[in-house]
This record gives C-alpha cells, structure tokens and sequence, in this order.
C-alpha cells in the first residue's frame, strides 16, 4: 500500500512540475493531404482529400531562446510523421486517423496535449466538410 501511495505522489509532483514549466502551443493549420480513409465500399482503393489540423501544448526547453531546432518540437517532423502514418495503409476511420496523429505527438518527450482535427471536405455534398476533433493529454 505505501508503494502505491508513494507512486502517486511521484505522479502528483510530475503533474505540479508541467504545470508550473512553461509552455507553448505548437500548430499545423489546414495541412491538405490526400489520403486512402473511409468505410464504405466506394472509398476504398482510392485516396481522397483530408484537411488536418493539430495543435500541440509542450514544454518549453530550459533555454527558450536558444534558436536550436533540436531544443523544440519540429513541426516540419510532425508533418513527416502523418506522412509515415498515411503511408501504412487504408484507414477507415477519421477517428482512428486522430487517434494515431495525437498518440504520435504525446509521444515526443515535450509533449503534454494534442488536439487533432481530421476533416474530409468532400464527404457531405451539402456541408464544407465533416469529421473529428480530439483532444487527448499525456498520462501522468
């Protein structure tokens, strides 16, 4: 019982530390890809347009200034990541699609939130777009 109670503090003071360290906002705003995405019959087997956009909360390093990509979260990296995970394979749902781009990000080591958005703007004629937005935050 004392192991556990000593393993939620240990998660308690990880939570105070992100919460206290600053931090930023990361985005990729209306990034357009065509995509293999969709359950039904006629989307599979060929690639359609997805508009996606993320924004991701991180931790700034301990030097915020110091003008080194390798000191922050590349955005230019986190496109390249969709790309590898289009790049598996048919997904049919947008759902898994957000599912999987949110878990890339939580993944880097600054990472504390990912909200994704996955829009198909041609699968409603009548509407501009449809889709997801999730938010999904780091365990602690």
């Amino acid at each position: 019982m004392a192991e556990k109670t000593t393993e939620n503090l240990a998660d308690l003071r990880l939570y105070q530390d992100q919460a206290t360290q600053p931090q930023r906002i990361i985005f990729v705003k209306d990034l357009r890809v065509d995509a293999f995405i969709g359950a039904y019959e006629e989307e599979m087997g060929q690639s359609q347009p997805i508009i996606i956009n993320i924004e991701m909360q991180v931790t700034e390093p301990s030097n915020p200034v110091s003008d080194q990509l390798e000191d922050v979260v590349c955005y230019n990296r986190i496109v390249k990541n969709i790309d590898a995970i289009l790049g598996e394979g048919h997904i049919k749902l947008v759902e898994t699609l957000a599912e999987r781009i949110a878990a890339m990000c939580l993944a880097h080591p600054m990472g504390l939130s990912a909200r994704v958005r996955v829009d198909k703007p041609n699968a409603i004629a009548a509407a501009a777009g449809a889709g997801v937005e999730i938010l999904r935050h780091k365990k602690r």
